[in-house]
């Protein structure tokens, strides 16, 4: 699955994106934001917070419930605001 990260979210991880396998138990997006989130200091900064992120799966706007499934592609970002 490949990750991809935007705004402050990239910059507190250091990564735009990353190519990674998830544990089997990694079934949702709120399962896989809190996972992240363990996988060191720079994830747990960044994703400390899991109400203020928001995901895409394959492009989707996803819920923290979204199964994940065989998603391909999951990008993880700040809530946006527009003018």
């Amino acid at each position: 699955m490949k990750l991809l990260y935007f705004a402050w979210i990239r910059e507190r991880i250091g990564l735009e994106e990353e190519d990674i396998s998830v544990p089997d138990d990694v079934v949702t997006v709120a399962d896989l934001v809190t996972w992240l989130g363990s996988r060191g200091e720079r994830y747990a900064y960044a994703l400390s917070e899991p109400r203020a992120i928001r995901v895409a799966v394959d492009q989707v706007h996803a819920k923290p419930t979204t199964a994940l499934g065989d998603a391909r592609e999951v990008a993880l970002f700040p809530p946006m605001t527009g003018g």
